[in-house]
């Protein structure tokens, strides 16, 4: 088991629940994309590595505590700068915590207390705060990041009381120099921290947008490319071209500023097609993509018993449409530490049989896992047409759908087991 000292960072969008649902399903999509373009970047400059984005979370680790912060500061002013420059009903607004300690290592995931502490002190931010632990004040460099004492608080499921600090907003001009007065044209904390990433770019609503879909339209072509890259490679190389040309007159049609990283994108995917098609993925899971069952299940049964089997069998019974099948197995592997598993949980919430969506949104709330949270919330305000069904009529009430309410009821257990 490896285990590491790290700083936890948690961000999360204040209202995101109630503000998803007045929108469409388009305009929340538009909204976590211009959220993930901005702070992603963000991340990146101090140092962060993204461990898991759900909805409108990140969880990010950072090797210095002192990093950590001055990174959700620079968010915060970011945020206040993009903010300014559209209308309220698009403006968005994070809460950040930080916290510091010991946590275990797992395929690219991260788990113990101090996870657990982080994702507490963000429930007591409010919107533009940066809220941060006392064992990150004591680790810190405090003549770079001025703090201010928050309270001893008790934290649901944390034994002991926790003394937290924040970054307290003001016009400041040197990294040691105390809080003043802030002038009211200039962003919260004075761009202590932003100000250090001089090649970072204003950020414009508009290119921010054309950023963000030409990202989802990559993520998408990705998919598309992979999907391709299992049958042939005469047509990978046909469907793959035009997938493309399609993404090269997208990049066209951004600002220029964006048109190198758009281009820079493209060259990544197209490497990465290739890559996957001559090297990459499980050669029994792409016998399954395939539709060779016999010869997958053939290849499973002389596995040892672990996540990896466990996995398998989920994919397999899920390419046969046997979802609860399928979730049993993702949730074996999931509990044994095979993260694939819970990701393809979290894709299930999002399938058009209700079987599948259902059973998904069981075994989430069974794993208990917090960060399966937001495809929770996503899948009980969903609007299928089989849950739609479900209320129209006393048959549909006893007949219909009901994954919408398991998916109510797996998020309340998440709260309760948290507590």
């Amino acid at each position: 088991m490896k285990t590491s000292n790290l700083a936890i960072v948690f961000t999360d969008i204040k209202g995101f629940t109630a503000r998803t649902s007045q929108q469409t399903y388009e305009e929340n999509q538009r909204m976590l994309r211009v959220h993930d373009a901005l702070l992603t970047p963000v991340f990146k400059a101090f140092g962060g590595r993204p461990i898991k984005t759900i909805g409108d979370s990140f969880l990010v680790v950072f090797d210095s505590p002192t990093q950590a912060v001055l990174c959700g500061v620079a968010i915060q002013d970011r945020l206040w700068d993009y903010n300014r420059r559209v209308a309220e009903a698009e403006q968005i607004h994070v809460r950040v915590a930080v916290n510091m300690g010991e946590v275990r290592v797992e395929r690219g995931d991260v788990f113990g207390e101090p996870v657990n502490i982080a994702a507490r002190v963000e429930g007591l931010a409010d919107a533009g705060e940066v809220l941060f632990t006392e064992a990150v004040y004591l680790s810190m460099n405090k003549a770079e990041v001025p703090s201010q004492e928050h309270g001893v608080h008790e934290l649901k499921g944390i034994p002991e009381k926790v003394r937290v600090y924040r970054v307290p907003p003001g016009g400041y001009r040197l990294a040691s120099e105390p809080q003043l007065e802030r002038p009211a044209d200039s962003p919260p904390f004075g761009g202590i921290a932003l100000s250090r990433l001089a090649d970072l770019p204003a950020p414009e609503p508009a290119q921010l947008a054309a950023t963000g879909e030409l990202i989802a339209h990559l993520g998408a072509a990705a998919s598309s490319l992979a999907s391709v890259a299992k049958s042939q490679a005469r047509s990978l190389s046909q469907r793959g071209a035009g997938l493309l040309a399609d993404l090269r007159r997208r990049v066209a049609a951004l600002p220029k500023s964006a048109r190198l990283a758009g281009l820079g994108l493209i060259a990544a995917l197209a490497l990465a097609g290739a890559g996957w098609w001559l090297f990459g993925g499980d050669p029994i899971e792409r016998t399954i993509s395939r539709g060779d069952f016999n010869a997958a299940k053939a290849e499973i049964k002389k596995l040892e018993d672990g996540p990896r089997k466990s996995y398998l069998e989920g994919r397999l019974h899920e390419e046969k449409r046997e979802f609860e099948r399928a979730a049993s197995d993702y949730y074996d592997s999931a509990k044994a530490g095979e993260r694939k598993g819970f990701r393809r949980l979290i894709r299930m919430t999002e399938n058009s049989a209700c079987s599948a969506r259902t059973a998904a949104a069981l075994t989430l709330g069974l794993l208990g896992d917090r960060s399966a949270a937001g495809a929770l919330r996503d899948l009980s305000k969903s609007e299928f047409a089989d849950e739609n069904k479900a209320d129209s009529n006393v048959f549909g009430q006893i007949f219909g759908c009901k994954s919408r309410q398991v998916a109510v009821g797996a998020l309340e257990k998440l709260e309760k087991d948290s507590q």
